[in-house]
């Protein structure tokens, strides 16, 4: 589905006095928007979701929707380790107007691969939204396997994966034996070319957070033929791809933010400031980047 193509943005949620921050929030997407993102993914993990109240989730779902207004699509993270509270954020996400789900693997609880099925096709019978299933074992401690994923493409509204396995192998399995049954982004924004090389269509990215445009591009230039101009483009936000993540995301991209003056130096417990020695490296990637 063309909502799940390209570069999408993993949003990160802006803090102030520890509540959501709807004027940044909304200046977010606006920039976002403007600077030729495809699409907006609130409320994943870099939303900082788990943290988020009910409430608060409906809140950041609700301002999203209304500031985008159309114009991206917007495709909700609404995955928890409970089926019974997925559906229930997949329901608000639906009534707010979002395009879209991003369900992650139940974490913690390491559910079988039976109980990956019965989870995600439990969620796709109750909301009838399109379902991007989102595969990151590194933090959910499950991961979905093939022979699943077979069974999953029995299911028409789950239409898309995002892979953050960090294995463009893995990635290139899923394009050989499904072809254009799932479409495949990048959960990765060092792996997005590789992805894009082997089949997939875009990323769910961290990275844009800072630069959407440049993010975007590096899609748009691939998928226009340019392979060189997409690789030279990527080699020069490669250090911001890494900098993104020299402690647990998303501290670093909120202290990037943070530093242009977007959002208040704002994360919650159990999620802490990053340290100087990661703000300096931070800063050092903006400053060559020409962002600061």
């Amino acid at each position: 589905m063309a909502m799940f193509t390209g570069a999408l943005t993993a949003l990160i949620t802006p803090f102030r006095n520890d509540a959501v921050d709807e004027a940044a929030l909304r200046e977010l997407v606006e920039t976002q928007v403007a600077q030729g993102i495809d699409g907006l993914v609130p409320c994943g993990t870099t939303g900082e979701s788990v943290t988020l109240s009910h409430a608060e989730y409906a809140q950041v779902i609700r301002i999203v929707v209304e500031q985008t207004r159309g114009r991206v699509p917007v495709l909700a993270g609404s995955g928890t380790a409970s089926t019974r509270h997925t559906i229930e954020l997949s329901s608000a996400a639906k009534n707010a107007g979002v395009d879209g789900l991003l369900v992650v693997t139940p974490y913690y609880n390491r559910p079988t691969q039976d109980g990956l099925y019965a989870h995600f096709s439990a969620v796709a019978n109750a909301v009838d939204l399109p379902i991007m299933l989102y595969n990151i074992p590194g933090r959910t401690a499950v991961d979905i396997a093939m022979p699943t994923l077979q069974r999953l493409a029995g299911l028409p509204s789950i239409v898309a994966i995002k892979e953050a396995t960090g294995n463009a192998v893995r990635s290139a399995d899923i394009a050989a034996q499904f072809g254009d049954r799932f479409t495949i982004l990048s959960g990765d924004d060092g792996l997005t070319l590789p992805i894009l090389a082997i089949g997939g269509q875009g990323v769910v990215s961290v990275a844009s957070n800072i630069c959407p445009g440049e993010v975007a591009r590096v899609v748009r230039l691939w998928r226009e033929g340019d392979a060189v101009g997409a690789r030279l483009l990527a080699q020069r936000l490669r250090p911001l791809y890494d900098a993104i993540f020299v402690e647990s995301s998303p501290g670093p991209i909120k202290a990037a933010l943070a530093m242009c003056g977007r959002i208040a130096p704002e994360i919650r417990l159990p999620m802490v400031w990053p340290s100087e020695a990661a703000q300096a490296q931070v800063r050092g990637v903006l400053i060559q980047l020409g962002v600061l």
